[in-house]
């Protein structure tokens, strides 16, 4: 289970719909309906595919964790492949594989979701499987030990033996200090020192339930059968009253701040730097604007910041922009970099600092937004036909309380946004406080021999 990951690129993940054609009032052509017991079911046909892709959403992830008790969300998610009285420990992957299929699950700050992907007509054998898990699962005192065994070695793996995870975690706690976005979502080790099978159990009973999920499919099937299926699984699990979801707390005042991190471990010296914006949620309007703006500098081989510091100068072997719109609270705009040959890293962080501050000024130009619209456009039209994009992409956005038509209007949205708009969200965040870290070896010191260590 990978917490926190994703299997696509983010610039899909963050609303790469349909068609390039900004006329069209629907991509996804989503149909939706709601059981009795308050599970909302979306369905995004795709009949170019023999299979089918289900994806169940929780709207609770690690920024609902209770204080203390980070983790809390992560470990849930690890712990509901644990079995069920009538699928033991095990079986659910077992099944999904013995019919060609695979399965996997993350948990993110937001929410947690579950899928498999398997042939169409296995669709009412994944339904009966997540519906007896979603209220039906076991908490074994020995198994629950030792799947926290398990996300502790994974935290280790990932973070403690790993000089890039650390750095990372480093950065989000700096950058959103004591909010919860500023936890690792996998947890902090003292935390899950104290993480109890009760506390996960509590957990489970209190937000895995129908009124708080969201069942996802993509795929080549009816409307028909789904509800079908779902009215015979998922209906049948008792439903209540709607789970109030605990407002995220004020976000700390932003400050400029460095992190700097050396380690033996490293080989190539890194530099990033990130800062606090709207999300889809805190900023409609300029987060479409934000979308185009990383697109522009990022881009790969055609993004500014690569043309002129990887081709053109050479200072760089590699830079990158990251904007995901998808989240409750405010989102994170990052640039990253890593200095080519001999270049020093500092030097490449100032350079980089000063191209961007001069380039906002100076303003993009409306070739250079039209071609990246026309980038995200293009991107869309490959994401329709995936199988597991178009329910990642719907079921992201729902879960942290976006609409289906918010979805739906992605393409009219990004294509209206204009050079003016794209120019004045690159001047507000080039204002804004920034994170800067630095990634790089150990400094190699002179013995009184003068051999170097």
């Amino acid at each position: 289970m990978a917490q926190g990951g994703r299997g696509l690129k983010i610039a899909l993940l963050s609303g790469l719909l349909l068609f390039a054609t900004p006329a069209q009032a629907a991509v996804f052509f989503p149909q939706t309906a709601t059981l009795a017991n308050g599970l909302s079911v979306v369905l995004i046909q795709n009949k170019l595919s023999p299979a089918v892709a289900q994806m169940v959403w929780y709207q609770v992830g690690a920024a609902d964790d209770p204080a203390g008790r980070s983790g809390l969300a992560h470990y849930l998610e690890h712990m509901m492949f644990k079995g069920t009285q009538a699928v033991p420990d095990g079986a659910l992957s077992e099944i999904i594989a013995g019919q060609g299929g695979e399965n996997n699950a993350y948990t993110s700050y937001d929410f947690t979701t579950f899928h498999e992907v398997v042939a169409a007509s296995q669709l009412p054998l994944i339904m009966q499987l997540e519906a007896d898990r979603m209220r039906g699962l076991l908490f074994d005192p020995e198994k629950a030990a030792s799947e926290m065994s398990v996300v502790k070695s994974e935290r280790q793996q990932r973070t403690g033996n790993h000089p890039q995870g650390l750095f990372t975690e480093k950065m989000r706690a700096a950058l959103f200090s004591a909010h919860p976005y500023g936890r690792p979502v996998i947890g902090w080790s003292d935390d899950l020192a104290q993480l109890t099978p009760h506390d996960a159990h509590a957990f489970y009973k209190s937000f895995y339930a129908p009124q708080n999920a969201l069942v996802v499919i993509s795929g080549n099937v009816t409307m028909e059968s789904v509800l079908a299926n779902a009215a015979a699984t998922f209906g049948r699990v008792e439903g209540g009253a709607v789970i109030p979801r605990t407002p995220l707390p004020p976000l700390p005042p932003s400050k400029n701040e460095r992190v700097i991190m050396q380690d033996a471990r490293v080989t190539q010296a890194s530099v990033t730097a990130q800062t606090r914006v709207p999300s889809r949620i805190t900023g409609r309007a300029s987060s479409y604007a934000l979308e185009v703006l990383a697109e522009t500098l990022d881009g790969g081989e055609v993004g500014l910041l690569y043309r002129h510091f990887v081709l053109d100068t050479k200072t760089a072997s590699g830079v990158s922009v990251a904007y995901d719109p998808i989240a409750r609270g405010d989102s994170v705009l990052s640039w990253g970099a890593i200095p080519a040959g001999g270049a020093e890293v500092r030097d490449l962080e100032q350079q980089i600092k000063a191209w961007l501050s001069q380039k906002a000024k100076k303003g993009l130009s409306a070739v250079e937004v039209a071609g990246a619209k026309k980038r995200l456009e293009t991107a869309a039209i490959f994401a329709r036909d995936h199988l597991l994009a178009p329910a990642q992409i719907m079921g992201e956005a729902l879960a942290v309380g976006l609409s289906v038509e918010e979805v739906e209007a992605w393409p009219r949205r990004i294509h209206a946004v204009s050079t003016a708009q794209v120019n004045a969200a690159f001047r507000e965040v080039m204002q804004r406080e920034w994170v800067t870290g630095i990634l790089e070896p150990v400094p190699f010191k002179k013995t009184e021999g003068g051999d170097e260590k």
